[in-house]
């Protein structure tokens, strides 16, 4: 059911989000874009991703934050949580999970590493 399972792409970087937009439909995911926290709480109250990806260093509202407001959030709780991060620090990963991140993926990464996270979550999601 992965087909109907809709993804968040939370990004400042176009190239980012141009090759993970790519990746996320051609995978079969409903994508939606955001370039920055704001933006990205807007489409998560409007659209309920299942899957939101989501990088931390952004104008305005960052990741953190845009994780905080989901994990928080009676009817937003069940958001999966992806950060991909260039903040790859032992203490950046476990403050990632301390705000309630599902997955945290340092950048660079491997595409196919991620997708086969990514589809190991949205099985988890559809069989539910």
């Amino acid at each position: 059911m992965k087909e109907q399972l809709k993804v968040l792409i939370v990004d400042d970087e176009p190239s980012i989000l141009m090759s993970l937009e790519f990746l996320m439909r051609k995978e079969g995911f409903q994508v939606f874009i955001a370039r920055d926290g704001a933006e990205a709480l807007e489409i998560i109250n409007r659209e309920l991703p299942s899957i939101v990806l989501l990088d931390i260093m952004m104008p305005n509202v960052d990741g953190y934050e845009v994780c905080g407001f989901i994990k928080n959030d009676i009817k937003l709780q069940h958001i999966k949580v992806v950060f991909l991060s260039a903040k790859s620090k032992e203490a950046d990963i476990e403050k990632g999970y301390s705000v309630g991140a599902d997955l945290y993926v340092p950048k660079p990464f491997s595409t196919r590493n991620l997708m086969s996270r990514i589809n190991a979550l949205a099985l988890g999601i559809a069989t539910n």
